[in-house]
């Protein structure tokens, strides 16, 4: 059985990311930082776990709480504040790289000693393609348009953190995916596709075994060239 932590699952991506995980018969507990809006994920089969990955207490109380582990999903990430320059300050910035960049880190830190005895070790995590310089000046492009500077920033620095993890952990798969434009609450249900296709990267690389690329970009067409 394999045993698999997603970060903000209880909604959109992250729980659709947990539905199609227990189909594949991964056993999956479902990070979030309310309980009370669990209902949703824990109805799929999940267990539910406190999971606040801006707090250091909370995310070493949620891996404690694990009998093991083989695949972590980082899919926990706000979209800020700011939308442009006029409205940017430090501290905007700091609020979106707090969760989506240093709490990706806290969270795959502490569940590094789990996935170390495991069998085959898995990371995803979950970025965009706001976070890829070639998609915000091709235009055409579902990123062109995006003007963000913080979600933006955040999304490249998982992507290169993610080629980082990968270089240090060799016997680990650990790769970084883009959902794509899906129809979320970031966008207010605006993307062009569902929260299935926009899981289909995440998915693909979370049941990779241990011959599977590691330190890659994908989206749900395959590998993104870097």
């Amino acid at each position: 059985m394999t045993t698999t932590l997603i970060t903000g699952a209880n909604k959109s991506l992250g729980l659709e990311t947990a539905r199609r995980l227990i189909d594949a018969g991964h056993t999956v507990y479902a990070g979030m930082r309310d309980l009370g809006r669990g209902d949703a994920v824990a109805a799929l089969g999940a267990h539910p776990v406190q999971l606040d990955v801006t707090d250091q207490a909370s995310v070493d109380a949620a891996l404690a709480a694990l009998p093991e582990l083989d695949v972590l999903v980082n899919n926990a990430g706000v979209l800020g504040t700011s939308f442009g320059v006029d409205d940017l300050t430090p501290e905007t910035m700091q609020d979106v790289l707090d969760t989506n960049v240093v709490g990706l880190v806290r969270v795959t830190q502490a569940a590094l000693p789990l996935l170390r005895r495991s069998s085959r070790p898995v990371i995803v995590n979950v970025a965009s393609g706001v976070g890829w310089p070639r998609f915000l000046t091709s235009e055409g492009a579902d990123e062109f348009a995006v003007p963000t500077i913080p979600y933006a920033a955040s999304k490249a620095a998982v992507i290169t953190l993610t080629v980082q993890y990968a270089k240090n952990l060799p016997g680990f798969r650990v790769n970084v995916s883009d959902p794509g434009y899906t129809a979320t609450d970031f966008n207010g249900h605006g993307g062009h596709q569902t929260v299935t296709e926009g899981t289909d990267a995440t998915v693909a690389l979370a049941l990779l075994g241990p011959d599977g690329p590691t330190g890659e970009f994908h989206n749900r067409h395959g590998r993104i060239d870097y």
